[in-house]
């Protein structure tokens, strides 16, 4: 009986962690309000090979839509084991925190995951899996605390250098996933939608802004990302003011092409009667939102977008006007020749969402990305900065 106590207590220390509400700047800087995460989770990592190039070529929203499903994959046997769980959205793949008690279950689906995209995209999807124990074996730090600035949604903020060293080690030519296997029923990728089109900033913004940022030393990370933060407090205003989506810009896809591109994600080929059904479905949507459970659902779109990650990085997409961004730019040009951090940011006309709709009431989230591929052509530039500074050493 201890030792099942003991398993359900580490099975939910993600979800047991206090929400906290004060400003996140503040937050940032507050240690005590962090926790080290449980060594005996694991950090699952999926991420896109050569994204860059599928992004150029023209296959953004695929990018993104097989992203969103490995985190559909993951956050369905969660659920189905009433655990909750971190992942971060980086647009061309996810990290995720899990408890031992489902890793099986996650790795078998995400390989088959692979295998499938492999198939029907020609897309790789790198799959990978690291221990928390053997990042902290490695040096490295991996503390976590949950963050709302909205009623309904939380996110994770992590610190330290822990998932990118996971990163960066399932990255790598001489890892080897070992100890899993695809034998798994079919995905459960129930959930996974990707109905709205392309969105324009709103009212009074006339660009989006996806931007990726570093801090150069790990010891200052809460100090420089806290001053980050700070700045676009002050340039764009509230995390509501610089939200790219809003409600009178979203547009339903209702074409076959788009509705097949997404079920050819959820189930691996296309059933007529099942496109036909989700066509209906869509032209129902029109009818739906204009009631006030539509309104209500719509409203609860824009608070739960997930717009903010910060998993050892800040990756941000954001709106505003070309002049905020130059004096954003501005900043961060002094803190990057301080060298206090590196970034890459993207500009797009639109932003671009793929979500996860468990029900309409109050269980849907909503991952965005900037248009174009813009966390993907941010990284390449954050690639390439951080290429320059080696070589420069």
């Amino acid at each position: 009986m201890p030792n099942q106590i003991m398993q359900n207590s580490e099975d939910h220390f993600y979800s047991n962690l206090p929400i906290h509400k004060i400003p996140l700047y503040q937050l940032l800087i507050q240690n005590l309000l962090f926790e080290k995460v449980v060594a005996s989770w694991c950090v699952i990592i999926t991420d896109i090979k050569r994204s860059t190039a599928a992004v150029n070529s023209g296959l953004h929203e695929n990018v993104n839509l097989i992203a969103t499903g490995s985190i559909v994959a993951v956050l369905n046997i969660a659920f189905k084991a009433n655990i909750s769980v971190p992942f971060f959205f980086g647009g061309d793949g996810a990290s995720f925190i899990v408890p031992p008690s489902i890793v099986d279950d996650v790795m078998k689906a995400l390989l088959k995951y692979k295998d499938n995209t492999l198939r029907n995209f020609n897309l790789d999807l790198r799959t990978g899996i690291m221990t928390v124990e053997e990042i902290y074996k490695q040096g490295r730090t991996l503390n976590i605390c949950r963050f709302s600035s909205a009623e309904t949604f939380s996110i994770p903020i992590v610190l330290g250098d822990g998932l990118a060293y996971a990163e960066q080690i399932i990255k790598g030519e001489n890892y080897l996933l070992t100890g899993h296997d695809t034998a798994s029923n079919e995905i459960d990728l129930s959930g996974m939608q990707c109905r709205w089109d392309k969105i324009e900033p709103p009212e009074n913004s006339d660009e989006v802004v996806t931007l990726i940022i570093i801090a150069s030393e790990i010891t200052q990370q809460a100090a420089v990302f806290s001053k980050v933060i700070h700045h676009l407090d002050q340039i764009y205003g509230t995390s509501e003011k610089r939200q790219p989506i809003s409600v009178s810009k979203l547009i339903f896809k209702t074409s076959f092409n788009s509705l097949g591109k997404e079920m050819k994600h959820r189930i691996g080929k296309i059933k007529l009667f099942e496109l036909i059904k989700s066509w209906l479905i869509n032209i129902y949507g029109h009818i739906y939102f204009r009631t006030e459970r539509g309104k209500k659902y719509l409203k609860q779109l824009v608070e739960m977008s997930d717009t903010l990650v910060i998993d050892g990085r800040i990756n941000t997409v954001i709106t505003g006007t070309a002049q905020q961004r130059l004096t954003l730019e501005k900043a961060l040009n002094q803190l990057e020749k301080n060298n206090e951090i590196l970034y890459g940011l993207y500009v797009s006309g639109e932003s671009i969402m793929s979500c996860y709709v468990r029900d309409l009431e109050d269980d849907h989230i909503h991952f965005v990305d900037g248009a174009d591929g813009g966390y993907t052509q941010a990284a390449g530039i954050l690639k390439q900065k951080i290429s320059d500074k080696l070589n420069a050493r």
